[in-house]
């Protein structure tokens, strides 16, 4: 089956209505695992730019480099100074860091793991087991950035767990492969993305580029919103938080927050929120380009996200 483009009026049915009928809170609670000493940015790309779109509410969870700098960026997010790296880890063990954090998984939809983690060992592995936690409470998880070298080091981690959404760019996406064993060169991109969730048992894989693939190992979509024409870093992070907010709205569609249709199946709202999440930050990125052409930063997308949104519920 080719990559299609779904239904985007189906699509939008994840999306909940503004209503002075829910509490705050209702609308999306997202965590992000990530931040640390020299990557400071990342987390709060990702965090802000799931309350752009429109969830209520996002804890991040930073070593404490990061704590104090990504509070200061903005007083909009929960910052949690809890994890450590190997050189500052102490007396502490990775177990009580673990528990300290997943002890507020109980008021989180949706875990983002990845972005400004670094590649220390000690925030590896505590990553990897609050993955685990994540897991025994049945929260959707998005990986990105360092979060997926920790895939790639302990692919069980993600293993199965159909509720994981991976977003490689170029090169972690060849490294995936290569750790699962798949090869490459005789297929389509969109086939081989199929044959790593494939691999992975079934978790969401969405394959960056000038067209985004997003599938689950049985489908392919397909997004190829116009976007803008500078890679400068950050651009990933904005994904990572789109699709939490869409997320952590398809939970509460299940949990009919509101009165819908039912027609999403619970399988499909991944990929469905994967594929809207791309549409709103190509569009951003294309946006804020058209604005400022080679001079264009990160921070003017997080400008445009309120404006994709519109043009996402406008699309036809």
């Amino acid at each position: 089956m080719p990559p299609r483009i779904p239904d985007i009026a189906k699509v939008r049915q994840l999306i909940p209505p503004l209503s002075q009928e829910f509490h705050k809170g209702q609308a999306g609670r997202v965590g992000i695992v990530g931040g640390s000493e020299d990557y400071t940015g990342a987390p709060y790309f990702s965090g802000i730019t799931a309350m752009k779109v429109g969830v209520d509410l996002c804890h991040i969870f930073c070593e404490p480099g990061a704590g104090t700098v990504i509070k200061a960026y903005s007083p909009d997010l929960i910052v949690h100074p809890y994890l450590r790296t190997q050189e500052k880890i102490g007396h502490t063990s990775i177990k009580e860091i673990v528990d300290r954090v997943s002890s507020v998984f109980n008021r989180l939809h949706v875990l983002v793991v990845g972005p400004g983690l670094s590649r220390d060992e000690c925030m590896i592995d505590t990553a990897k087991e609050l993955v685990f936690k994540a897991r025994e409470h049945n929260m959707a998880v998005v990986v990105d950035a360092d979060g997926l070298y920790m895939v790639q080091k302990y692919p069980e981690t993600v293993q199965g767990y159909k509720k994981a959404v991976l977003t490689p760019n170029i090169v972690e996406f060849q490294r995936l492969c290569e750790r699962m064993g798949i090869e490459s060169k005789d297929h389509s991109k969109d086939q081989i993305a199929k044959q790593l969730s494939k691999a992975l048992g079934g978790v969401t894989v969405v394959q960056k580029g000038a067209v985004d693939y997003i599938t689950n190992g049985e489908e392919v979509l397909q997004c190829d919103v116009e976007g803008g024409l500078k890679r400068m870093g950050g651009q990933g992070d904005i994904l990572s938080g789109a699709i939490a907010a869409f997320l952590a709205w398809g939970k509460a569609y299940e949990e009919n927050l509101w009165k819908h249709s039912n027609e999403i199946n619970s399988k499909d709202i991944a990929m469905y929120a994967s594929w809207s999440a791309c549409s709103i930050s190509r569009t951003s990125s294309n946006l804020a380009f058209k604005k400022h052409g080679r001079s264009v930063l990160t921070t003017h997308m997080l400008e445009e996200i309120g404006a994709s949104y519109d043009q996402f519920m406008k699309h036809e």
